[in-house]
This record gives C-alpha cells, structure tokens and sequence, in this order.
C-alpha cells in the first residue's frame, strides 16, 4: 500500500516553475518507493524462511523451529522477530544465525553454554 501511495504521488506530482522543486519531490518519492520495495523484499524473504518451517516437527536438539527453554530466558529460534508472547510466556524470537542462536543449535536439554558472561543451561526443547 505505502508503495502504490509514493507511485501514485510520483506520478500526480505536476511540474511548477520552481522545476528543481519538482525534481526534489519526484526524487524524494522515488527513494520512497526504493525503501518500502526493500522492506517489502525483506518480508518476503523472511516469509520463505518461516514457510520451510515444519511446526508438527518433534526434535531432540535445537533447530530451526524449536522453541527452547533456559534458565536465562525463552527462544523460539527462526527469524529475529523480538519479543513474541505465547499464552502470556515471552520467547525471544532469534535467527539461527545469530549469536544466540548460533549457540543454542544442535543443543539438547541439559546442556549448557555460556554467552556475553551468562550461563545458560537449557531446560527443555519444544
């Protein structure tokens, strides 16, 4: 919607005769529109990574998928999402990618690691 609404304004935009204005505003909507289609691009992406997501899926160890519960906080490991809230329980959302989600794969319950000075043992794997 943000992306037809910068098109349509880029092309409505009328030519005054103040023409560096004009080339101004239509080169502003344009980095608009270059914004809201990356962003947009960035969502599909992250749709495609959470489609090839199985959640009937039951595993033993830490994977894509897995909600993994610690003694330093809930993570639901699959894209860097924040904060989500599941029947009022905080996962922290992580990418497997990332520092904390680097080392929570491969994990089983009882294991432990230690991160930024924090221990985390892992209480149970969902």
């Amino acid at each position: 919607m943000a992306i037809n609404e910068a098109q349509k304004a880029s092309n409505d935009d009328t030519k005054s005769s103040a023409g560096d204005k004009y080339e101004t505003g239509r080169e502003m909507m344009q980095q608009e529109t270059n914004r809201n289609m990356a962003q947009l691009n960035e969502a599909n992406k992250l749709k495609i990574i959470l489609n090839k997501i199985n959640p009937d899926n039951v595993s033993y160890k830490a994977e894509k998928g897995s909600a993994v519960i610690t003694g330093n906080g809930n993570f639901y490991i699959a894209i860097s999402a924040g904060i989500l809230k599941v029947n009022d329980i905080p996962y922290f959302a992580v990418s497997p990618a990332s520092p904390i989600g680097l080392m929570l794969i491969g994990k089983k319950e009882g294991d432990e690691f230690k991160l930024n000075d924090k221990i985390y043992l892992i209480k149970q794997i969902i």
